[in-house]
């Protein structure tokens, strides 16, 4: 069940008029639920309690909402993080998270964050080429460390997904060939400061069919026995994430029944298992709050001028990703179709197009499912300070980010002498 619901003709986030979390905080603002967050996280430790693989690691990808307060949530239920930079990494500990609990997986990792990631102690770093593998041991060395990793296989598994967020082909930046795995793992093999620990894979994300994720971990069985068989042995099998939501009328499957396939090409392996959810432990468990500041109405077509905008949400105009957006408040009345757009100077400034709603300016509005990829894409576009976060837990809310001021936008720069 959903912790946005209406009460008493109002939006509510748990047990908080969103009204009232407008008036305190203003709008644009990002609202998130700590129950929907626990709960999401929950489903996946249940599905592998359920098959005895309660040793599992569940690392949360960073990249999809990296607020303190979710993260912290996250690592004090014991969650890894999946990290793609150093920044990331930082943010991690700020937050309170177990540096043995992190995977860094990207395909840039410079000297400095490996480094740093080798000295906080990481769990595993994410091999993505032969180039990293080199540089990671040169790092390795002069540290006097051996750097543990795994390799991200790209399997050519097509994820039947927006081709942005397809990861797992063999035309993609991401990972290496598969039949290229075999002799970077001889090579890691040889080098003086790796230490071999596992395999991994990731083939995209908003994944709603199991299937490919299935055939993907099962091709990277294959090389796991080859690897065996070549007397190199690994500790850890990371099968990554990608599990979808629902935006609009999406079949989504429960937790445990999307992990079933994946589980089923792994019954059998010792290895201590990985996973990397993103979208589906933060999607649905955040929205973001706006208002109406203009009603604009044309010969072809109406406009609701919000106060956010592209610049707040890029996923409508990135990928023309489709949001829910209801009324905080709704009216009775029969309303008309609208294309809700923002105020940045851009014809691609878009959140929905068509969306039939009963209007006054001041109206507030929700768009939902904006929990990853949201806040975390934002931008200062057309130097607009970036939204507001709340977090709500039960009937409080807390500031977990305060809204930019304009001057904070150029502090860093200085015109001319």
């Amino acid at each position: 069940m959903s912790a946005f619901r209406y009460e008493n003709g109002s939006l509510m986030a748990e047990d908080v008029s969103l009204a009232d979390i407008a008036s305190r905080f203003g709008t644009p603002c990002y609202v998130y639920s700590r129950a929907m967050l626990e709960k999401a996280y929950q489903a996946y430790r249940d599905a592998l309690t359920a098959v005895n693989r309660s040793d599992a690691l569940v690392c949360y990808a960073v990249k999809a909402n990296s607020n303190l307060a979710i993260l912290n949530v996250f690592a004090r239920l014991g969650a890894g993080f999946d990290i793609v930079s150093g920044g990331e990494l930082a943010r991690v500990l700020a937050a309170g998270g177990d540096a043995g609990k992190v995977v860094f997986s990207g395909v840039g990792k410079k000297p400095d964050e490996m480094r740093a990631a080798l000295e906080a102690g990481i769990f595993c770093f994410n091999i993505e080429s032969a180039s990293e593998l080199e540089h990671l041991n040169r790092v390795a060395g002069e540290l006097g460390k051996k750097a543990p990793v795994s390799f991200r296989v790209n399997p050519n598994v097509d994820p039947k997904t927006h081709p942005y967020i397809s990861t797992g082909l063999k035309t993609s930046k991401f990972g290496i060939a598969f039949d290229q795995a075999l002799p970077l793992y001889r090579k890691a093999a040889s080098l003086p400061h790796i230490a071999i620990k596992g395999i991994d894979c990731h083939i995209g994300s908003q994944l709603l069919d199991p299937a490919p994720a299935g055939e993907a971990a099962a091709k990277l069985m294959g090389l796991v026995e080859a690897l065996e068989a070549e007397g190199i042995k690994l500790h850890h099998i990371d099968v990554g994430g990608g599990m979808g939501i629902r935006y609009r009328d999406e079949s989504v499957l429960p937790t445990a029944d999307y992990l079933a396939p994946l589980l089923k090409a792994l019954e059998g392996r010792h290895e201590q298992l990985l996973f990397e959810p993103g979208r589906s432990l933060v999607g649905n468990a955040g929205l973001l709050l706006t208002k109406v500041e203009i009603l604009k109405h044309g010969e072809e077509r109406n406009f609701a001028v919000v106060d956010a905008a592209m610049n707040d949400l890029a996923r409508p105009a990135l990928y023309d990703a489709w949001h829910d957006i209801a009324p905080v408040t709704p009216r009775a009345d029969d309303g008309a179709s609208y294309e809700i757009v923002g105020p940045i100077c851009e014809s691609g400034d878009f959140l929905g197009h068509g969306r039939h709603l009963t209007l006054a300016e001041g109206d507030l509005l929700a768009i939902h499912s904006a929990g990853a990829y949201g806040m975390a894409m934002s931008s200062n576009y057309n130097t607009r300070p970036r939204a507001a976060e709340v977090m709500v837990d039960g009937s409080q809310v807390h500031l977990v980010r305060r809204r930019e001021t304009v001057a904070e936008l150029y502090a860093l720069e200085a015109p001319l002498p």
